[in-house]
């Protein structure tokens, strides 16, 4: 801090701390907002999005096909015609030049949208249960969150919020969950707010260097958890409105174990760590210098930032390359992979089949109509929504909310949060995420099942 003058110094503390307090209300400080004529606790990210996904109205499924068939063309045009000429920085070489595998999702994405958005062709791929559900209810809400979390999530990542916490939480997140200090940002952004942001965080930060190849995909993989809202439908949906703390206290219990467990096994802990740019060391292992507090040293360091942070138009105009990359990487490939996903659940016996080898397990666990329940086991691995509308005509309650938790502690569902972390910049394939669902549902099962029937019985 030596090196700069008085007036930089303050100038610095106050932009950090003014700048990341907006970011802490905007992501992290929920509200009560009136949302279809009931009074909900929601957060102002989310509900500005719902603001704005109001004022658009009809026009948002025009949009959203403009959006996916631009990223198609551009992709086709940036993956073959033009891959040479761009330069390897800009914003079109990085979101359109992709590899084949990329090519081809947009490209059936474009096919989707369009089947969905006219009605034409095989119901199978446009019908309310498939590639309707994803481009009726989920894209909408991702364009209008995607928006507002990527021009305002500089407020939490540039202007030294990461760097004061990072000191001061390296006791608590590295030894039990193996993680930075700094990403106690990300995991409560999932858990107050939602899953996707979250991931958006994770992965600015795994591109900016500041997280390892293993810690982007434990953070996006173990913390991205549904919003609070959405549980509260699940928990409808499933007949536990009424014993919702509890539920939502048993999702987070068996989260949190999860947690501690899955980057000390395989697939997590073999992956390594590897880092997208280089940053300094000091910055990476958030170590105390000699004879300095926690609080000192990420005061210190989050007033450097705050130095150095960007300007108004720098901000925006960061946010606005986030925002183009976030709708035209990602989208398509939750259109694609959702509609591909919500059909194998909805049209073939594949999840039923795969879900048999859990009969003995759920009867172990005394899971009452353990066969039923076994079919919805891992199709919420297409769709988190999926197991509590299947489950729905089972009348025990420690069935309905053992189902209804470990749907929302499952936690990857490639309609939504799995198509979001395999949009973004995060390393990770489709195999490792089923992997890694699979062993989130054999490990959370028997804590979700104890505390059902310490609940019920």
């Amino acid at each position: 801090m030596n090196q700069y003058n008085k007036s930089q110094i303050v100038r610095g503390r106050l932009k950090f701390i003014i700048m990341s307090l907006i970011g802490i209300i905007l992501f992290l400080v929920p509200v009560t907002a009136t949302v279809d004529g009931e009074k909900q606790k929601t957060l102002p990210v989310a509900f500005l999005a719902g603001v704005l996904k109001d004022l658009i109205g009809g026009a948002m499924p025009t949009l959203i096909v403009v959006i996916i068939t631009l990223s198609g063309i551009l992709t086709v045009l940036c993956s073959t015609v033009f891959k040479n000429k761009l330069k390897p920085d800009s914003l079109m070489n990085n979101a359109f030049n992709v590899r084949w595998v990329w090519l081809v999702l947009r490209v059936i994405a474009v096919i989707f949208v369009w089947m969905t958005y006219l009605k034409v062709g095989s119901k199978v791929i446009y019908s309310s249960d498939t590639g309707g559900l994803v481009f009726d209810s989920l894209l909408p809400t991702l364009v209008t969150v995607f928006l507002f979390a990527a021009l305002f999530l500089p407020l939490l990542m540039e202007y030294g919020l990461l760097e004061l916490l990072g000191p001061l939480f390296r006791p608590i997140m590295r030894p039990l969950f193996t993680l930075p200090g700094r990403s106690t940002v990300d995991n409560l952004a999932s858990f107050i707010g939602d899953g996707t942001v979250g991931v958006l965080i994770t992965s600015r930060q795994y591109e900016e260097g500041f997280y390892s190849r293993r810690e982007a995909t434990v953070i996006s993989t173990t913390f991205s958890v549904v919003s609070l809202t959405f549980a509260i439908v699940v928990a409808s949906t499933v007949h536990m409105e009424k014993h919702f703390f509890y539920f939502y206290l048993t999702v987070i219990v068996s989260c949190l174990v999860c947690a501690f467990i899955l980057p000390r096994i395989w697939p997590l802990n073999k992956i390594k760590d590897e880092y997208a740019k280089e940053v300094s060391e000091e910055t990476r292992t958030e170590r105390l210098p000699e004879n300095k507090t926690a609080l000192g040293h990420g005061f210190d360091m989050a007033t450097e930032v705050g130095i150095k942070a960007p300007g108004f138009i720098a901000f925006f105009k960061s946010g606005f390359k986030t925002v183009i990359d976030m709708w035209f990487v990602i989208l398509p490939v939750v259109m694609a992979i959702g509609t591909i996903a919500t059909i194998i659940a909805n049209y073939t016996s594949v999840f039923a089949i795969i879900g048999k080898p859990f009969v003995p397990y759920l009867e172990l666990l005394q899971i009452p109509e353990a066969a039923q329940a076994s079919e919805t086991v891992l199709i919420g691995f297409a769709d988190m929504f999926l197991p509590s509308i299947l489950i729905e005509g089972v009348g025990n309650n420690i069935t309905l909310f053992v189902i209804g938790a470990l749907s929302i502690t499952q936690l990857i569902y490639l309609s939504e949060v799995g198509g979001v972390i395999l949009g973004s910049k995060i390393p990770v394939s489709i195999f490792k995420l089923f992997i890694i669902f699979l062993i989130r549902t054999i490990i959370s099962l028997p804590i979700i099942a104890l505390m059902a029937h310490l609940y019920f019985n």
